[in-house]
């Protein structure tokens, strides 16, 4: 079995699953690799063993654990700690940059596209000639380094932050949002992945990130522009062909003027009272009268508790965590319980881990490429020295790139796909192999991982007296595809 064959018999396992549906019983191999897969990125030793006797109850209790951390800081690493800083000094420091340039005093590189190639993870330092782009580079280290580094971030806790970065996204590769896309991340989106979604939508909508990524923060009342507005609703909230008009969208972006940054100044988002137009607004019907901010903040609640809402954002969830095609059954679950609890997250993802569909065998998933480079650094067991954790930082960026998924790295508001559809060509899979085995020289042979394959994968690894290409081949597994 060579590497290509191995990711042929992938494709075929992913894409036709199992004819008969049945329940995966609770203490099996396949229910443990499916709880620790999709509700973190697969899994440890240690995590194998906690979830045997019940990876239901184990789901569980991840949640209960991800939610209290996701109220804490971030345990960043010394080299990332720059992402500490909040929207006012990154502002700072980005209005510097920016003077330092209209002075030629730096040598500063051209705004690029992010994360390309093996020199994506070079050194990340505070330098402050190029400030944008090391926070930029530090970004995608730490959605890395957090992916796969169980004793750093709560599995769920990063695979939820990702599930919502992807929803929100905003791109690295467009210069003003540079700098602000840790930040974003580790205050607008990490906090409030399990808490109420309209707190999560709030705090897109008055960051930086986002306000400069849809060119909200140059719309007022003499120049309004409706991109933000526009991808609020079809995006971020209501979905696309839900009864609202063109009319709505410019009604809703008027109740946003004012809603800036001001980098000179050195402040993150900012209300601008002269910049906003005031006067009651109409949206669906719902009349809005409040004055100044408070009037956005409202229509964003509007939209944030939505029936419409609640069933894209089940959509989205379910999509995520069950099956590219879940069940309309599984949908409105999800949405009685978002619309019940106001829009909690932690309630919808326990109905959702609760529900049989999680647990149906026929409902199978694919990894994308970001799932493939975390589960491999989470099963290499992350790294433990310096030089080869930036060694491999470098090589899973370099790997995403190249499969069409860079980190922070995509253009448009809609985030990257998830299905299988999307990552099944033999090209990219075959990469996955090729990046296996770049990997396996500088980590243990993840020999653990045999419990969780057929008798015929087993066979065939055992049958190679290198390490090495028992390594990789764990990674390359068809089974080692599928969460």
């Amino acid at each position: 079995m060579n590497k290509t064959t191995a990711l042929l018999a992938a494709c075929i396992l992913a894409a036709s699953g199992s004819s008969f549906s049945q329940m995966l019983p609770d203490n099996s191999p396949a229910a443990v690799w499916r709880a620790t897969s999709r509700l973190g990125y697969g899994p440890t030793p240690a995590s194998a063993q906690a979830a045997q006797p019940s990876a239901k109850a184990w789901g569980l209790a991840q949640l209960e654990v991800a939610k209290a951390a996701s109220q804490r800081p971030a345990q960043l690493p010394p080299a990332l700690q720059a992402l500490a800083a909040n929207q006012q000094q990154v502002s700072a420091r980005f209005h510097d940059e920016r003077e330092a340039r209209k002075e030629g005093r730096t040598n500063l590189q051209k705004p690029a596209a992010p994360m390309r190639g093996d020199n994506a993870m070079a050194a990340l330092g505070t330098d402050p000639e190029n400030y944008s782009r090391d926070m930029a580079l530090s970004a995608g280290a730490w959605r890395l380094a957090s992916c796969s580094n169980p004793d750093l971030e709560n599995p769920l806790l990063a695979r939820m932050t990702e599930f919502w970065f992807n929803h929100f996204n905003v791109f690295v590769g467009k210069g003003p949002v540079r700098p602000y896309v840790g930040n974003y991340l580790l205050t607008a989106i990490r906090p409030h992945a399990l808490g109420k979604f309209e707190d999560l939508l709030l705090a897109t909508a008055q960051h930086p990130a986002m306000l400069l990524y849809l060119d909200q923060a140059q719309s007022t009342q003499r120049g309004l522009n409706e991109n933000y507005a526009r991808e609020l609703m079809e995006l971020h909230t209501l979905g696309v062909n839900t009864g609202y008009s063109q009319a709505d969208v410019r009604e809703l972006a008027r109740t946003l003027t004012g809603w800036s940054v001001d980098i000179a100044a050195g402040q993150g988002f900012l209300f601008r009272p002269r910049a906003h137009e005031e006067g009651t607004k109409t949206i669906l019907g719902r009349t809005f009268g409040e004055s100044g901010q408070a009037q956005g903040i409202a229509a964003i609640k509007f939209l944030a508790q939505h029936p419409a809402t609640a069933q894209r954002i089940s959509t989205r969830l379910a999509t995520f965590f069950v099956a590219d095609k879940p069940s309309q059954a599984l949908v409105d679950r999800l949405a009685n319980t978002f619309t019940r609890s106001g829009g909690d997250i932690a309630a919808v993802m326990r109905s959702l881990i609760e529900s049989p569909d999680f647990w149906e065998s026929n409902n199978t998933l694919f990894k994308t490429p970001m799932d493939y480079a975390c589960s491999s650094l989470t099963a290499a067991g992350y790294v433990k020295d310096d030089t080869n954790r930036n060694q491999n930082l470098r090589q899973a960026s370099g790997f995403l790139a190249q499969t069409g998924q860079p980190v922070n790295g995509w253009q448009t508001p809609d985030g990257y796909k998830t299905d299988a559809a999307t990552w099944l060509a033999p090209e990219a899979l075959t990469r996955r192999a090729d990046y296996a085995f770049g990997l396996a020289p500088r980590i243990e042979e993840p020999s653990f991982l045999q419990q969780f394959y057929s008798s015929a994968t087993r066979e065939r690894i055992a049958r190679e007296s290198a390490v090495n290409m028992r390594t990789g081949l764990w990674l390359a597994a068809p089974e080692f595809m599928s969460k």
